[in-house]
Formats: structure tokens, sequence, C-alpha cells
């Protein structure tokens, strides 16, 4: 059997820019645009309401922008995975969004197969960091409270945060791993907890700051 495909919500405050995010979606076999928002508060009522996978959500909104109503997705437990648009001008905002939880980010003269590809990618469970957008959150991750709490972690937790450096999804970490997702999940779980980071892109950062990466 096929697996279904991704459902996407478009957040977005020109009505252009969805119809075109839908025009070029609609034709890949395995993404499916579920419902469109035409600001913050809107997508989070939507996104509650629909369930999508993958929200793609603009920064700059009228009302409820982008990042507010992404912290309302998490206060609300939705568990949608978020893909931020955004400019070059606006890279201050990426920052925010990922610590809010966003799963990544795209700039919005992206290649439409790239954002295709960056669909795909959020919804299997990677983080999609730019060099130099690791770079500045490395910097500020310094005086992290987890930083010196590696010693903390099982052999097997360092294995698993490695592989989560590398951008692998549960499934892909339980393959490489021989392990049941479930038993990955409880690894995770239990890295969050000792290093006291809020999510795996911090445990990322985490680990390329302190060479768990391969």
């Amino acid at each position: 059997m096929a697996e279904a495909p991704i459902r996407v919500l478009l957040v977005d405050d020109h009505q252009v820019v969805r119809r075109g995010l839908r025009t070029f979606l609609e034709i890949q076999a395995d993404i499916e645009v579920v419902g469109e928002a035409g600001d913050g508060a809107e997508g989070v009522a939507r996104a509650e309401e629909l369930r999508p996978d993958v929200v793609l959500m603009d920064v700059k909104m009228p009302g409820m922008d982008g990042i507010e109503a992404l912290r309302k997705l998490r206060e609300l437990a939705n568990p949608a995975k978020v893909l931020i648009v955004t400019s070059f001008t606006e890279q201050r905002t990426v920052i925010p969004a990922l610590r809010a939880g966003a799963s990544g980010y795209v700039y919005k003269d992206v290649d439409p197969d790239a954002l295709a590809g960056a669909i795909r990618s959020v919804h299997a469970g990677h983080v999609l960091l730019q060099p130099e957008v690791a770079t500045a959150l490395l910097s500020q991750e310094e005086s992290n409270n987890g930083t010196g709490r590696g010693g903390t972690l099982t052999e097997r937790e360092r294995e698993v945060l490695g592989l989560i450096a590398d951008g692998r999804s549960n499934r892909e970490i339980a393959r490489a791993l021989v392990l049941s997702e479930k038993t990955v999940k409880t690894h995770v779980s239990n890295i969050l907890m000792k290093l006291d980071l809020a999510d795996r892109t911090q445990a990322a950062l985490w680990a390329v700051r302190h060479g768990l990466t391969n």
C-alpha cells in the first residue's frame, strides 16, 4: 500500500503566495495541501482543526505573527512540524523561531523542488539549519545549563545524540542501532531531560558543540 500523502497547511497573509504554493505542491504525488490561513491566529485555529503533518508558516503577518503562532501551537501540544518561511532580510527572526520549536526554515525565493524536499525532510523528523544560523545558535547556547552535563549520558544515549545531530529521524536511528522506535524515543526523552534541553534542535546543537557528530 502506498503511504498517505504529507498533509500541509499554508499560513501566509498574501493570497497570491498561497495560491502559488498550492499550485506547485498539489502536483507532488506525496504532498496534499489540506488548508490555508491568512494570519497566525487563523493558522493556529486551522492547525487544530485539520491536524496537518507540516505547517508552512510565514513570519511577518498582521496580528499574530508566525513566531507567536508557533509558540501557541507548542502550548497546545499540536504535533505538526512547522517550516518557517523567511527572507534574507529577516534572518534575525530565524533563531527565535527555532527556539520556539520550528523544525527549520526556507527562504522565500527557495527553488520549488527544494521546498518540496524541505517539507519531506521535516516530516521525516529532520532539522533544517543553514550553517550561518547554526553558528549563531551555537554562540548563543554557550551559557546553556546543559553544557557541562554530557558526562551523565550513557554510551547508547551519546550514540543516539550523535545521530540526532546528523539529522536522522527516530526511525532511521532505530535502524542504524538495531533498536525499536519506542526505545529510541525513550533515549531521546532521557537525553533532553539530562541535558535540560527543550527539543531535538537544541540537542543537535549541543552535539555539534561537543563533537558528537560523525
